[in-house]
């Protein structure tokens, strides 16, 4: 047989989300190709592992192993691997070129998947809400876009990107109505902050992994699929309108993070958030950025103010400050929420959790050295959740402030008083999300945002 009848040996590499949804809907079922491996950055405890038969199909009844990513060039060498096509997303250019280079240079082509291929089509309207980067206030964003939709009228259904942390076999296709719910399912920290606030309002949500499965079943109840987008991937549906939200904040990443310009370049209407607190030189740089990569995209002011439980607690003291982690973490920012909500209402100190952190914690921070005198709200597991609730018990502080999506004191017995810092999309002017999305009700599946550059 000639080599070029031979079947393409090929490594995803991933991080538990876009790598899975790539395989399932590319190569699942394609005899042409064989997937050597998987390999996991970015997750805690998700190498060593297997992506099941159950899910990897007929042509792989073992399953596929998933390996660490520091070992991908020895698996280049000792499989003879033809392509390695990285699969995950909140990456800066340098970092994706600097993978490239090494695996070309160990001899094997490097790809990446185009967004389309990869976008399953809905028999609903599709809005999705995607961003540039992590902690952009995409949470928020998709609220509100739910919101706005229940009040046309419109049964709205909420699909997550994915957070496979656990038992892959049991996350296949998660439905959650009830809060009673992210118990059944084991939901860690980060899925319970993005699936209970939807729960809250009376949205249905759905995960997983395979998102063929999950797109079929929401259908059945819902009028319009909201696809809820995370750690600023491209949407796993063809979306019918694609709200991208930026952050005056990091000024120019919308230029230079992976797949984040994707989703500018694909917007119909684009957010810029945090107005309120960002500088006007950064505004008027990410406002220019859109001009000049979308000119036809819709573009909406907003912010988002805060809402503080306890004010008079913060006032004079030293005060720990606990900000969403993916924000932190890959998502690069130095403060959130919280720390505005401390300097506005006069703490007298922000105190370093560093020389109290423990375990899985201490590793977060050694990983990620830029993070602020601020603690991530880490929680991938239960032994990282109780590393976390050792740490801000440890941590001498006066008052802990929770900027999380979440309220973390029902989660973990705190031994300090407690402040709960909270935050909404508020838009600023016209154009709005309102107008945008009575548009798009009005138009149906055919809407489309874009309107001429003004």
């Amino acid at each position: 047989m000639s080599k070029s009848n031979k079947k393409r040996k090929v490594i995803i590499m991933g991080a538990a989300g876009r790598d899975f949804h790539n395989f399932n809907t590319m190569y699942r079922d394609n005899d042409q190709v064989d997937i050597i491996a998987f390999t996991a950055t970015q997750i805690p405890d998700i190498d060593g592992r297997k992506y099941p038969a159950k899910l990897a199909g007929k042509l792989y009844p073992k399953g596929i192993p998933i390996y660490e990513e520091k070992e991908l060039l020895g698996l280049i060498a000792k499989h003879n691997i033809d392509e390695v096509i990285f699969s995950y997303s909140d990456v800066p250019y340098q970092y994706v070129m600097d993978k490239a280079a090494h695996v070309t240079a160990a001899g094997a082509r490097f790809a990446l998947e185009g967004g389309d291929p990869t976008m399953i089509k809905s028999t609903k309207p599709v809005v999705a809400v995607c961003a540039i980067r992590t902690g952009c206030g995409k949470s928020q964003t998709t609220r509100r876009v739910a919101e706005i939709l229940q009040e046309l009228g419109k049964k709205v259904v909420a699909i997550r990107h994915p957070m496979p942390y656990g038992d892959l076999t049991k996350q296949i296709n998660q439905r959650f109505a009830k809060l009673s719910d992210l118990d059944k399912h084991n939901c860690t920290i980060e899925e319970r902050e993005e699936y209970e606030p939807h729960i809250r309002a009376g949205v249905i949500i759905y995960a997983g992994i395979d998102y063929e499965k999950i797109i079929r079943d929401a259908e059945k109840e819902a009028d319009v699929i909201l696809w809820d987008g995370g750690n600023n991937d491209m949407p796993f549906y063809k979306p019918d309108l694609l709200i991208t939200v930026v952050d005056p904040h990091r000024a120019g990443h919308e230029l230079s993070y992976y797949p984040g310009q994707n989703n500018l370049l694909m917007a119909d209407a684009v957010v810029i958030n945090k107005i309120d607190s960002a500088d006007a030189d950064g505004i008027s740089e990410v406002r220019a950025n859109i001009y000049s990569q979308n000119p036809d995209a819709v573009v909406i002011d907003a912010a988002s103010p805060l809402t503080v439980d306890k004010p008079q607690l913060i006032k004079g003291k030293k005060v720990l400050v606990i900000e969403d982690g993916p924000t932190l973490t890959h998502g690069e920012m130095a403060y959130g929420a919280g720390v505005v909500a401390a300097e506005k209402f006069g703490a007298a100190e922000l105190v370093d959790p560093r020389p109290y952190t423990v375990r899985s914690i201490s590793e977060t921070f050694e990983k990620y050295p830029n993070i602020g005198i601020l603690l991530p709200a880490m929680g991938y597991g239960d032994s990282q959740v109780k590393d976390l609730e050792t740490t801000i018990n440890k941590t001498k502080c006066d008052v802990v402030i929770i900027a999380t999506p979440i309220d973390l004191s029902r989660i973990l017995k705190i031994n300090k008083p407690t402040v709960r810092v909270s935050y909404n999309l508020q838009e600023i002017g016209s154009p709005n999300l309102t107008e945008v999305l009575t548009d798009f009700v009005s138009r149906g599946k055919k809407s489309s945002a874009k309107k001429s550059k003004k």
